[in-house]
């Protein structure tokens, strides 16, 4: 009765799907429908003319490592599928922002970037080499002496010396390339712990990049992530995983840098954590100062998520926000989806696009937490990626299905998404893969055949994991040189246009916040700020009122 019962649900469900299908493909046969959706936009855009030019009070940097445009657009795609839509018509919350540019990210000595060089340029201003963090061009990776002297600040550097409370959210280690510039001075981005570095450079004085992010910059307000054994002496077990050694500490010189960070933060409301639990029962109202390490590495992919025990990137970021928003002067928060990165790296595209729907979510809740009168957003990537999409595929047709032909060279089917280089290139008999395989039917006879939510299709852990064909053998894919997009809301947003360096980001964000060497024009000659503040004009009030009357 009750499979009787379940079936005729889901009929039900079924044909008024279909039915909201038919009035969208109907609606989109009528020019009038697009005539009234571009009118529709001409309205919004036109409020634009009259710029936010308020200040900053919060700054916040949304991070996607690696998150190229056919990244963006692949994302969309999939989080309207992931609703039962086709999906290309839908708007991720970065669609959402009023401005957009293009960000060049090439290294001082590389063509196509690397996220260490890239993360000094975004953070610190200025462009650096490759595989170096908080260190100018002046200084060459792995050469412990060329540190000193070329050392280059970040802007949550700046955002504390001018009193506003400061974070690190990231789904990598929180000592990883991205968060590691806006506290280290590294010559390189592996020297997680000394454990990681020659010994000659630890002689040398050269500090490794744990041991910095609680000392460079005292009270961090909030740092979450990885990076749990990084952080302990060699061999000490894990909380998590005690019976694991690839999990035991790393640290030669027998420091416990959480228990160190614990014994100076007593005197204030500082805590840490390092599971979900322990992470929800937090009071935001009660701790001004978070320490999160959910994992001894890297956070896992949010598809292999326990929902139990690991919490997710809007997860941590909504907390972020709550207890770095008490402070009056406002905050800095740098927010990174770091592991869109390693997705495409391993050529598993899955991965990689529902860490990006996953950030998109997170950049979400952000907004619903914050103004855009007083909190400038901006969301970037420090690179792109080998990664794309094509083949003539339909309207709907799900992101990780099959072009709907047939090579015309080898006569064997190939999937949207390719990869120029990467793991995927398999031969078989001296000829292509042939990536027609049960996965790929299911996908496509049950999404066609049956339109819900791809969340619910009955896919493999091998399908989570499939790794698309690529053109060039390679153990690891390769970052793509190709400019990556800025969007951006808020005060001082409309900064953000046109084709820029990469280094110009945090300029633009500490002009807004009157914070760094951005200062004077926030002071007229009478001491008062010529920025607007965050609250409406008597001008505007009386013209609401008059409205009103």
């Amino acid at each position: 009765y009750g499979i009787q019962v379940n079936k005729l649900l889901m009929g039900s469900i079924f044909s008024v799907f279909i039915t909201f299908l038919s009035i969208k493909k109907y609606q989109e046969k009528d020019p009038l429908f697009w005539n009234t959706w571009a009118q529709h936009t001409l309205k919004n855009a036109l409020t634009l003319q009259k710029l936010n030019q308020n200040t900053a009070k919060n700054l916040i940097l949304f991070l996607g490592d690696g998150m190229g445009i056919p990244t963006v657009t692949a994302a969309r795609i999939l989080k309207g599928q992931l609703s039962g839509q086709s999906g290309e018509e839908t708007q991720l919350e970065m669609d959402k922002f009023p401005f957009v540019a293009l960000s060049k990210t090439y290294n001082t000595n590389a063509q196509v970037a690397d996220s260490a060089g890239t993360a000094t340029a975004y953070l610190c201003g200025v462009k650096a080499n490759e595989g170096t963090v908080g260190v100018s061009a002046a200084a060459v990776r792995s050469q412990c002496n060329t540190t000193q002297g070329n050392e280059v600040t970040s802007i949550l550097r700046w955002a504390k010396e001018a009193g506003k409370s400061v974070g690190i959210v990231t789904t990598t280690r929180v000592n990883h390339a991205t968060p590691s510039a806006a506290y280290a001075h590294c010559v390189d981005r592996d020297w997680f712990s000394d454990g990681e570095m020659p010994a000659e450079a630890v002689q040398a004085g050269c500090k490794d990049i744990a041991r910095q992010l609680f000392e460079n910059i005292p009270n961090i307000d909030v740092i979450m992530g990885g990076g749990r054994k990084y952080m302990f002496p060699k061999n000490q077990s894990d909380v998590e995983y005690p019976g694991d050694k690839k999990h035991f500490g790393t640290r030669k010189d027998g420091r416990n840098l959480v228990e160190e960070w614990t014994n100076r933060m007593k005197n204030k409301k500082a805590q840490y954590v390092w599971n979900k639990r322990e992470l929800l029962s937090v009071n935001p109202n009660n701790v001004d100062y978070i320490l999160g390490l959910f994992e001894p590495g890297d956070l896992p992919y949010n598809l292999e998520r326990n929902t139990e025990t690991d919490p997710s990137l809007t997860e941590m970021v909504e907390l972020a926000i709550k207890i770095l928003r008490k402070n009056p002067r406002g905050f800095y928060l740098l927010v990174e989806g770091g592991r869109i990165d390693h997705g495409h790296h391993e050529g598993k595209a899955k991965q990689a696009l529902h860490e990006a729907v996953e950030m998109d979510r997170a950049i979400g809740r952000a907004g619903l937490i914050t103004s855009i009168y007083d909190t400038m957003t901006v969301v970037t990537a420090d690179h792109s990626h080998m990664f794309n999409f094509g083949g003539y595929t339909p309207r709907g047709n799900t992101i990780f299905g099959l072009a709907p032909m047939l090579s015309d060279v080898d006569q064997k089917p190939f999937t949207a998404i390719l990869y120029g280089n990467g793991p995927g290139f398999k031969v078989i008999n001296g000829l292509r893969e042939n990536v027609s395989t049960l996965d790929y039917q299911i996908i496509h006879l049950i999404y066609f055949s049956f339109p819900f939510s791809l969340s619910t299709l009955p896919l493999s852990p091998e399908g989570n994991n499939y790794q698309a064909q690529s053109a060039v053998p390679l153990r690891m894919e390769t970052h793509g040189g190709e400019d990556v997009a800025v969007f951006a809301k808020g005060p001082m947003a409309h900064l953000l246009h046109g084709v820029h360096e990469q280094n110009y980001i945090p300029h633009v964000m500490a002009y807004a916040a009157c914070i760094g060497q951005n200062r004077d024009h926030c002071m007229s000659s009478g001491g008062a700020s010529s920025l607007s503040p965050a609250l409406p004009s008597l001008a505007a009030l009386l013209t609401l009122t008059r409205l009103l009357c």
